[in-house]
């Protein structure tokens, strides 16, 4: 953890400026409508050219907006920067051309930054393989409930640009990053940032686990008072070791045991501060009880106390982290309650795409009837299954890729039964809810966690957690 002051970047002069914006979209169309009212030449090129992409062209166009459709891998001529979509890999020739011609390549993110004000509020940043937007909406609510004046930002679909360049002024934001960002937002410096955990994920994007890592460590660069770490993941601390920050930046851990010095954590059902406390060698700061987070699920109570790091380093004082959590409202489908049915509890943590963050929600439960299954996106389940396999009363699977998770508890959980419904229609969670029924007795708690992507059955994890509410619903009625 090396250390150096970082000063602010200079004001651009955008006027007559030749920029190239790389995709339509949530992040394309508004930098390309910033920059063009900045007075830089603007030319938006992107590979699709569908009716969708043609209404959006016509709209930039009607600005004075060059619009390129279908050819996004060439470099318009006289690029003197290229602004791109923070999903766009950097292995794309136009990317390549960029770099070959000397130009700087940013992201939305990275725009955003530059274009903040001389008084603009600091950032705090949260990144993570997952529970980032949880975290990310428990700090705001601690940081409203301190009386600041603030917003969830970023990633969690608040465009940085309108937090930045809008009239409404803040007092301090927080920020959820995802790795692509990041990898496009070289002068980022935060206040104080956390990566919540690390687990493989986009490699096909990123190209290998390091690559992906590197890019959530850019979230510590330049840091001024901590970097929050997870010390049950020995990766995110690390790449605090890594990071270059600024004097007096410290590392902060958090942890679901007894915190050590210059860590949060758990102590008889109590989060406590040993980090931003006087004499923390000796003394600690109750925060808030574990039954002020909702839900107090183990991965949940670990979001809380990143969340709760991050604002004790801007100086919020205790009361206002339990607060915040009190009134903290977690978003659908992440590990919510949806019915009880016959003494069984049916929870929807649709949100649990990957293995990691399935492994965390079925943590949460004693005994589980799972819903698994969906678009794999090359991960494997026998790590997942044998850390679960105690808690499985019997496995549903659905979705295209349900095989891999059937041959990994043939391996690692033989004794526990599988309804394996070879079905990828939508009407198929109907079905998996009843089997599940079956198989669930009381105490039992029927969840569906997927550890897959939706889009082999449903348009996203919302349809599906909606489709997985309806059939229970449809069992109780």
């Amino acid at each position: 953890m090396g250390s150096r002051k970082v000063t602010s970047s200079e004001p651009l002069d955008w006027q007559g400026k030749h920029v190239t914006v790389a995709g339509l979209g949530v992040s394309g169309i508004p930098a390309a409508k910033v920059l063009h009212a900045r007075g830089a030449n603007v030319t938006v090129v992107n590979d699709g050219d569908d009716a969708r992409a043609r209404e959006q062209a016509a709209e930039l166009e009607a600005l004075g907006i060059t619009v390129r459709l279908g050819d996004g891998a060439t470099l318009p001529e006289g690029t003197e920067l290229v602004v791109t979509a923070p999903g766009w890999k950097p292995d794309k020739p136009l990317f390549a051309a960029a770099r070959e011609a000397g130009l700087e390549i940013w992201g939305d993110v990275e725009l955003a930054w530059r274009l903040r004000g001389p008084d603009a509020a600091p950032w705090l940043a949260i990144t993570g393989t997952n529970g980032k937007t949880t975290t990310t909406q428990m700090l705001a609510s601690i940081l409203k409930a301190a009386g600041l004046r603030t917003a969830a930002v970023g990633n969690i679909g608040v465009s940085l640009l309108d937090a930045v360049l809008g009239d409404e002024q803040y007092d301090v934001l927080a920020v959820e990053l995802s790795s692509y960002q990041l990898h496009w937002a070289p002068s980022l410096r935060a206040h104080s940032a956390a990566v919540l955990n690390l687990a493989p994920d986009h490699l096909d994007w990123h190209g290998s686990m390091e690559a992906y890592a590197a890019d959530k460590g850019r979230v510590y660069e330049g840091n001024r008072v901590a970097c929050v770490y997870n010390v049950a993941d020995k990766a995110t601390e690390d790449l605090v070791r890594e990071a270059d920050v600024e004097e007096g930046c410290r590392a902060v851990g958090f942890t679901l045991g007894t915190p050590g010095p210059s860590q949060l954590g758990v102590v008889e059902g109590i989060l406590v501060d040993r980090a931003f406390v006087e004499d923390r060698q000796k003394n600690a700061q109750e925060l808030a009880e574990i039954s002020d987070v909702n839900p107090p699920a183990p991965h949940n109570i670990a979001n809380a106390l990143a969340a709760a790091a991050l604002a004790r380093a801007f100086g919020v004082p205790a009361r206002a982290v339990r607060d915040g959590l009190r009134d903290f409202t977690p978003d659908a489908h992440r590990i919510a309650h949806v019915a009880d049915v016959d003494a069984v509890a049916y929870v929807d943590d649709s949100k649990a795409t990957n293995t990691h963050a399935a492994e965390a929600s079925l943590a949460a439960y004693e005994s589980i009837v799972w819903i698994a299954g969906g678009l794999a996106k090359g991960a494997t389940f026998d790590e997942l299954v044998a850390k679960s396999a105690k808690r499985l009363r019997g496995v549903v699977l659905i979705g295209q890729d349900r095989a891999l998770i059937r041959e990994a508890l043939a391996r690692h959980a033989p004794e526990v039964p599988v309804v394996d419904l070879d079905r990828t229609d939508t009407g198929a969670m109907l079905a998996a809810v009843q089997e599940a029924s079956r198989l669930a007795v009381a105490g039992d708690t029927v969840l569906l966690a997927p550890a897959c992507a939706s889009m082999d059955m449903f348009a996203n994890y919302n349809k599906r957690g909606d489709a997985f509410a309806e059939a229970v619903r449809e069992l109780g009625s």
